[in-house]
């Protein structure tokens, strides 16, 4: 019995991260090139038809490639290595920066997200572009997972040489842990939702000097992550 235990142990297979990244972009590659296919053949199929209902018809099969195909690519994207591009950013303009970009991304949402910011003469030395797309997905997932009741605030405060923004989700009750937070990718998936958004979030951190950490207060019925970045005066 001891034996047998043993051999369905050695036959357990165990798959390095990056090989197993190459092979999901490499398989999201070819889908994509055979939806792009399928689309331009839809396309010529369209100019063909002369059925105004056929029409209609082809157009939502070619939403519905567009769909799957931006999927891919959004899975693509999670799985892309950072490579951050440095520059001196003054931490006002990038919130300033950040509260547009966010009320772009969530037009409808924008407006349950309280800024509370510390004026500072304050600069990073950021990839801006980077560090949105992180609280871009920081927002996206706040929204999306067992929010509770109230407003997400987000402070920022600089502290010494350090800058440090703080994001409060509101949340009733939470059983995860967060021992490994965004350190875990494709840990939880669902449809449309592979598990890698908090871990990217954590990678484009570390590429621009920083640091996350995220706990859950039960005090407040509220999970804090704060995302703490170098800085420096002037």
């Amino acid at each position: 019995m001891a034996a047998a235990s043993s051999e369905n142990q050695s036959d357990s297979l165990s798959v390095p991260w990056r090989e197993a990244v190459r092979f999901i972009r490499q398989l999201s590659h070819d889908l994509r090139n055979h939806l792009n296919a399928i689309e331009l053949q839809s396309t010529y199929i369209s100019e063909l038809a002369e059925n105004a209902e056929l029409k209609d018809e082809i157009k939502r099969l070619r939403e519905m490639i567009s769909g799957l195909t931006a999927t891919l690519q959004k899975l693509s994207r999670g799985l892309t290595d950072v490579r951050a591009n440095l520059i001196s950013y003054r931490a006002a303009d990038f919130v300033e920066d950040l509260r547009k970009r966010i009320g772009l991304e969530f037009p409808e949402k924008s407006n349950q997200i309280s800024w509370d910011i510390q004026p500072s003469g304050a600069v990073l030395h950021i990839d801006h572009e980077l560090l949105q797309q992180a609280f871009i997905e920081l927002f996206a997932n706040a929204f999306q997972h067992e929010r509770g009741e109230g407003a997400l605030v987000l402070t920022a405060r600089i502290d010494t040489n350090r800058f440090t923004f703080t994001l409060r989700e509101p949340k009733a009750r939470f059983e995860g842990s967060t021992e490994h937070w965004g350190r875990e990718p494709i840990r939880n998936i669902s449809p449309g939702h592979y598990g890698l958004g908090l871990n990217r979030v954590r990678v484009i951190v570390k590429a621009n000097g920083g640091e996350m950490h995220t706990k859950y207060d039960p005090k407040v019925s509220a999970l804090i992550t704060a995302l703490t970045m170098p800085a420096s005066t002037g």
